[in-house]
């Protein structure tokens, strides 16, 4: 991939400087060099991480984990419903336009922030006696009311109940969080951010633990995110903004995890 290529892909996925730095490891200074033409000859080492970074590489269950459940990486395409529900008790997978995709082990970082978010959801609805419902992973949400999509965001809120059913969600949630692993970025912040918009979802805010920042997504408006970090009070649009989640307040619990 040329400098040339990323750059466009850079404007066509909206990743600001900053979070291109935090993601690669690769000094602000230097991207903005990079992005803004100053820079034509990176590195190796820069080149590479930035490589990786915007690479399309398919992260589809490898060899080895497609094994541990009797499958072949070639068997994971071409899925659908009744495929996922023969899946082994406890497998983590995700079903996306008819293709399974491991889900990495969650942190306990990764656990405790996607609990508190869900906390904060549940206790604005019950305060003002709201409709929506809240849950978290793993819960099935059978996307596009199809056969072919099964994903388990790790806090999602539906207000329209007909939608829930015991056994999942079928149809799209009006708020989704996911909170981001080192190997999940390109899942979350590309692949499922556009599925997630095309479905339907209203709100998607990307949680990255690493970077302390939170990148909210609020398609009913505008394509673009607005980025916040673990010190501010982050509003939630489909309630007009009225319910405000206290990343500090979160941060605080969790903050003896990142000495």
């Amino acid at each position: 991939m040329t400098i040339k290529e990323m750059i466009e892909k850079k404007k066509a996925l909206g990743y600001s400087n900053q979070y291109i730095s935090d993601m690669t490891g690769v000094p602000l200074g230097t991207v903005q060099k990079i992005f803004s033409g100053e820079t034509t000859s990176p590195r190796y080492k820069t080149l590479q991480a930035l490589k990786q970074m915007f690479s399309e590489d398919s992260d589809m269950v490898g060899e080895s984990s497609a094994y541990n459940i009797g499958m072949t990486a070639h068997d994971m395409t071409g899925k659908t419903m009744e495929d996922y529900l023969a899946l082994p008790e406890g497998t983590r997978i995700e079903m996306i336009d008819g293709v399974f995709y491991d889900m990495a082990a969650p942190t306990f970082i990764h656990q405790k922030i996607g609990l508190m978010i869900a906390i904060a959801f549940d206790d604005y609805i019950s305060k003002n006696k709201g409709n929506c419902i809240t849950s978290v992973a793993p819960t099935d949400v059978q996307l596009d009311s199809d056969d072919k999509t099964m994903v388990q965001p790790d806090v999602l809120v539906v207000c329209d109940r007909d939608k829930i059913i015991k056994a999942r969600v079928v149809g799209a949630p009006d708020l989704i969080v996911e909170v981001l692993s080192p190997s999940n970025w390109y899942m979350d912040i590309v692949r499922k951010k556009d599925k997630y918009q095309r479905a339907g979802v209203r709100e998607y805010w990307i949680v990255l633990p690493e970077q302390k920042r939170v990148l909210v997504y609020v398609f009913e408006k505008e394509a673009d995110y607005k980025e916040y970090t673990f010190d501010d009070k982050i509003p939630v649009a489909i309630w007009k903004n009225k319910c405000k989640v206290d990343f500090k307040s979160i941060y605080e619990k969790i903050s003896f995890l990142y000495d």
